[in-house]
């Protein structure tokens, strides 16, 4: 059996795995990043929008290569149609880009290569080598032959069906109150404003979650739906996304090029995503925006903290969770009151009528906003609908 020896092993080549390889290879460390599939990016997996104000935070230039649009701004629209519209004067650093997620997915890899990163397509994990209790590396299938690879630590980066995880003993399963059962269709033929993305929320639209309309230019646009997994039996996701596209107006000649489905973790993180040997990250990790099912920002930043905790500890020659909670402390420091905050309010909002989300949405049309954002929202809500908030009134 062929076997291959790094300093670290990163499984997956989202944003959060080339953002770990990249910083683990700029500190100098042997790193090998494998991808079970044949092309990094593809198949989409992702509504492909992101705000803007976390990509220098994390090192990453905005490219004209990958951005397909910059939006204006956002649009909440509610069951019986009230809106509440937001440009960049208020929003900020908020409003967003909506992603060729696949070509932002290929910058961030060959980042991680222009790092020295190692990369193995079509190299999936299988196992897990552990010697005298501790975990040694990966065992993994890479173009049908059976190999290893050997490690000093090992980085989770395989993203919501995260296997490494529970192959070395780390509990990552979820309640299913905190799936959300996602769908989305890339559509062109329709008449939408091109610059905002636009957000429909209620009881009777999406369950427990939201859909969403991201504009991709041109009359196309990724048109998608959450429900939350205690709403959704039987492809119920797919049937509230088609009532959706077949009574708007817009999407009467619309037609569908491309069809993409999965699963998101909406709780807010795991208790620990380390342990000896092994870091977490993104949804791995189950670090990912509960209110929003957003996770590109958060696996990057937690790629780029694994990458620096790993490159001191392996200086140190510790591997030990112990040494690694360095990580835990950077990502809970950076996120962890507004995970906990927006899952408190994901719960929340779960359980409103058609009728209540109506009068917040109104609500909040008609208030002195400066900037909105999820916390200032809240802050409004907090006011007229106080049991919304209730639990968690301390983080607003």
């Amino acid at each position: 059996m062929k076997t291959y020896e790094c300093d670290v092993v990163v499984v997956g080549g989202g944003p959060g795995g080339s953002m770990a390889a990249k910083y683990c290879s700029l500190g100098g460390l042997n790193t090998i990043m494998i991808e079970k599939k044949a092309e990094i990016g593809s198949p989409l997996r992702c509504a492909e929008g992101v705000s803007k104000k976390w990509l220098e935070e994390v090192g990453i230039t905005p490219d004209p290569a990958w951005i397909c649009a910059d939006m204006v701004g956002a649009v909440i629209r509610s069951p019986s149609g009230h809106t509440f519209k937001l440009d960049e004067s208020k929003a900020g650093s908020e409003v967003g880009y909506v992603l060729e997620r696949h070509l932002f997915d290929k910058a961030l890899a060959r980042q991680a290569a222009e790092a020295g990163a190692k990369i193995m397509l079509r190299t999936a994990a299988t196992g897990v080598i552990k010697e005298n209790g501790k975990l040694a590396g990966v065992k993994a299938r890479s173009m049908g032959e059976a190999i290893e690879i050997r490690a000093k630590a090992v980085v989770a980066a395989d993203g919501f069906e995260s296997q490494l995880a529970r192959w070395a003993g780390i509990d990552t399963s979820l309640k299913l109150n905190d799936i959300c059962s996602c769908i989305q269709y890339r559509m062109t033929n329709i008449d939408i404003d091109p610059e905002y993305c636009e957000f429909v929320i209620g009881s009777s639209v999406a369950p427990g979650g939201y859909l969403w309309i991201f504009p991709k230019g041109k009359g196309a646009a990724n048109v998608g739906i959450g429900v939350m997994g205690t709403r959704c039996k039987n492809g119920e996701a797919k049937t509230y996304l088609d009532k959706f596209v077949a009574t708007d107006p817009r999407f009467r000649n619309a037609q569908s090029l491309e069809i993409v489905g999965g699963m998101v973790s909406t709780c807010p993180g795991l208790e620990c995503a380390v342990d000896d040997n092994i870091i977490l990250v993104g949804d791995a990790a189950r670090i990912i925006d509960p209110i929003t099912g957003g996770g590109i920002c958060h696996a990057c930043r937690t790629g780029m903290y694994a990458g620096k905790v790993l490159v001191e500890a392996v200086s140190k020659g510790d591997l030990s969770k112990k040494a690694l909670m360095p990580y835990e402390k950077m990502w809970r420091d950076r996120m962890e009151d507004k995970l906990y905050r927006n899952w408190m309010a994901k719960e929340r909002l779960a359980e409103l009528d058609d009728a209540t989300i109506d009068e917040l949405v109104k609500l909040i049309s008609g208030s002195d906003i400066e900037e909105v954002n999820v916390y200032n929202l809240l802050r409004v809500i907090k006011e007229r609908f106080p049991k919304v908030v209730e639990g968690f009134e301390e983080l607003i």
